[in-house]
């Protein structure tokens, strides 16, 4: 199958990409490279990829793809909030001129990179399956919830779009992001032996490894369209629900000596779900998730050792994506719309 990947050189695409590749996949990375430089370790396989920004790909740009894997946006909640008019513009509005545009260059699959947050704050006590209520909470929740709405609205015999509500991924990538719990979480443990909790540790939260992204998605490109016609699947596995509490306990269990610090005057995070993953399970029986989530923070802990990972590195831009994106407006890189101020060219 040939395959655009947006956003294929951040964090999930740039596992993700290579995955589809090694699956014996035709597929093409489309980014803004914004993450340029700011690797942690190798990529396995390079694809090839084109250097445009997701607002400016049109249908004949599409011309021949068979399935789009749409996984750019701006990519957490911060980040949303960095300017809630660039949300709306990147991840709603970019959102659906890609489909649109993919319909009328006849590309029959267009699988969207969703999220749980969408969920918001639920019954702690419940799963919350695809058929819940969606309750956003901040700016890119909210783009996403708006996002799949006008997407089933294009839906129809020529275009099929599936939703892929992922849970909080974690787990190596070439691409790390430092901004999402597990990752975070570990890295404090490994470079100040303290595992720090902002908040008093009581949301919930379901994670995913960034390799059972990539699994599943190959999943959902290869089966029948009847199956995953306009339909949403949590990704997932119900036994790696947790609370941030037990994900402290785990990371601090990765690196013997250290210990968890609650911030002081931390309260709950209204943000907190629980996530019943049963319809993907039920649809696919041959998905397996490979990675629970001590494992992963193995994984995490010998690849930071294997970098040498500093408190000041952890910290610096090159892993958080707000400070990255700032830095680069700062240096008058990025202009306020977030468009590179000279071009697409190598950097």
């Amino acid at each position: 199958m040939k395959i655009l990947v947006t956003g294929h050189h951040g964090y999930i695409g740039s596992v993700m990409a290579p995955f589809l590749v090694e699956a014996g996949h035709d597929v093409t990375g489309a980014d803004t490279f914004f993450y340029e430089g700011c690797d942690l370790v190798p990529e396995r396989t390079k694809v090839p990829s084109v250097r445009i920004d997701l607002r400016d790909i049109g249908a004949r740009f599409l011309q021949g793809f068979e399935a789009v894997v749409h996984l750019a946006a701006l990519s957490n909640d911060p980040l949303g909030d960095l300017d809630p008019r660039l949300t709306i513009d990147v991840n709603l509005s970019g959102t659906v001129a890609l489909a649109r545009a993919a319909k009328e260059a006849g590309v029959r699959r267009f699988l969207f990179a969703s999220s749980c947050s969408m969920y918001g704050a639920a019954d702690p006590e419940a799963h919350v399956d695809e058929e819940a209520p969606l309750a956003p909470l901040t700016s890119y929740a909210e783009s996403k919830v708006r996002a799949e709405e006008q997407l089933a609205e294009v839906a129809d015999d020529s275009l099929s779009p599936t939703f892929m509500r992922n849970a909080t991924v974690y787990g190596v990538s070439p691409r790390l992001r430092a901004d999402v719990v597990l990752n975070n979480l570990v890295g404090w443990a490994f470079t100040t032996g303290q595992v720090k909790v902002l908040s008093d540790g009581t949301p919930c939260r379901p994670i995913v490894h960034v390799e059972d992204v990539a699994r599943a998605a190959l999943a959902l490109l290869e089966a029948p369209i009847a199956v995953i016609h306009n339909q949403a699947f949590n990704i997932g596995a119900n036994e790696e629900n947790y609370r941030v509490s037990e994900l402290a306990e785990i990371a601090s269990d990765a690196v013997p000596g250290s210990r968890i610090e609650y911030a002081e005057g931390g309260g709950p995070d209204p943000r907190s779900y629980r996530v019943d993953f049963g319809k993907l399970k039920r649809s696919f029986p041959e998905y397996r998730p490979c990675w629970n989530a001590r494992r992963g923070a193995q994984e995490l802990v010998d690849a930071y050792r294997s970098v040498g990972l500093t408190l000041d590195a952890f910290q610096a831009d090159r892993y958080v994506r707000l400070a990255r994106l700032k830095r680069l407006i700062d240096d008058d890189a990025l202009d306020q719309d977030l468009r590179w101020r000279n071009g697409m060219a190598s950097r």
